[in-house]
């Protein structure tokens, strides 16, 4: 069984020196800890090491763990979003990661509002147009934000990304540097305040920081390989 406190000691170590490269506030970047397929045993020996903020992609999965964790953890829902388990979402996930078209964003909104919430969510590129992935096309987003921004519940946190497989982790950094961009260019054509990037993952993350990553999805690096594939690999 690997060291889960170690394994965390280490990544939040490299969290620190990427956010040092870059002149960044270490605080400025939550790590997500990516527990999904993992059992209950290595959330808790995360949280006992100190780990707070958890990632989970399966939602019947993750209520089981968040029903048996303390309530003082937080849970993001990093999985693709079906439209019939939204409203458990909702009731479950401080944050939604992956909202990747106008028609779930609106149907989120409208449940939001029969349940009283405000939730926070990111918006999902798919930069690299690729069929396997959800996500918003570059060119899409731009003609439908303005209708984004006129849900009154949704909170868009900024914009979030899985970029296509890359050998190493420096061959990453095109796709970061192009979510940053994409950022800051809506920010300026539209006058909102996209603060969040959702960008890097287990053999990336440092390199998406230094791009601006201000949530990192790091699963494998904590908690051990996976014995198979599961959702894109979100971390």
């Amino acid at each position: 069984m690997p060291d889960i406190a170690e394994n965390l000691s280490e990544v939040l170590r490299k969290i620190q020196a990427a956010c040092a490269r870059t002149s960044r506030d270490q605080g400025s970047v939550e790590l997500i800890a990516v527990s999904k397929t993992f059992p209950m045993e290595s959330v808790r020996g995360a949280w006992e090491a100190g780990q707070l903020l958890f990632g989970e992609s399966k939602l019947q999965e993750a209520e089981s763990k968040i029903a048996a964790l303390p309530s003082s953890l937080h849970w993001h829902f990093i999985g693709r979003v079906q439209s019939n388990k939204v409203r458990r979402l909702l009731q479950s996930f401080e944050v939604i990661h992956a909202i990747d078209s106008l028609k779930l964003a609106s149907y989120t909104d409208e449940i939001a509002g029969e349940l009283g919430l405000f939730p926070k969510v990111f918006l999902q590129v798919n930069l690299g147009d690729e069929s396997s992935k959800g996500g918003f096309a570059p060119s899409l987003l731009r003609a439908e934000m303005e209708a984004l921004l006129q849900l009154k519940r949704l909170e868009i946190l900024g914009l979030m990304c899985i970029p296509p497989a890359a050998p190493d982790a420096e061959s990453a950094r095109p796709w970061f540097k192009l979510l940053a961009g994409m950022r800051d260019s809506l920010e300026t054509e539209f006058g909102v305040n996209l603060p969040g990037l959702s960008m890097g993952m287990s053999g990336d993350y440092g390199v998406a920081i230094e791009e601006g990553a201000t949530h990192v999805r790091v699963g494998s690096a904590i908690f051990g390989k996976r014995s198979y594939r599961v959702d894109e690999e979100l971390g």
